[in-house]
């Protein structure tokens, strides 16, 4: 299982899906370019000592992540038509995650092997990423009984 960044804008985001990922032995690829750079004192101040910890791979674009085999991709988006209750996940899943400003773009999504929504209230837009990542993640792990210990 790993989670994926899709060009992320905010650096306390990606800190704090960093310190998530370090807590459960989760590895995380982010792909670039990212709003800021990844010394940022705000991920930094997130991810807090975690970061030290956490396993995680930079791609320079989207092709590149591409290349790398790897299980099904797995989009957490908004635009699902299926939550991610429902879903059998798998030990090889990676769960992509957008930018949190404009999400994915159409061949990012035509890419995916399954796009899933976080259910939530009528009018309701949209969950924080890392907040989003922790559900998700955590339903996955819970099916595929890969928390740590």
């Amino acid at each position: 299982m790993r989670l994926a960044l899709y060009q992320p804008d905010i650096p306390q985001n990606t800190g704090a899906i960093l310190r998530l990922a370090a807590c459960l032995g989760v590895g995380v690829d982010i792909i670039e370019p990212c709003g800021f750079r990844l010394d940022d004192r705000r991920m930094r101040r997130a991810g807090m000592d975690y970061l030290e910890i956490a396993s995680y791979r930079r791609h320079p674009d989207w092709d590149a992540f591409r290349a790398e085999p790897s299980g099904r991709l797995v989009l957490l988006t908004t635009k699902a038509e299926s939550d991610h209750l429902g879903f059998r996940f798998a030990e090889s899943d990676t769960l992509l995650l957008g930018r949190e400003s404009e999400g994915v773009p159409d061949f990012v999504h035509q890419a995916a092997d399954a796009r899933l929504a976080v259910p939530m209230v009528a009018g309701a837009r949209s969950l924080n990423l890392a907040t989003a990542a922790a559900l998700v993640l955590g339903e996955a792990l819970r099916q595929t009984q890969g928390f740590p210990g």
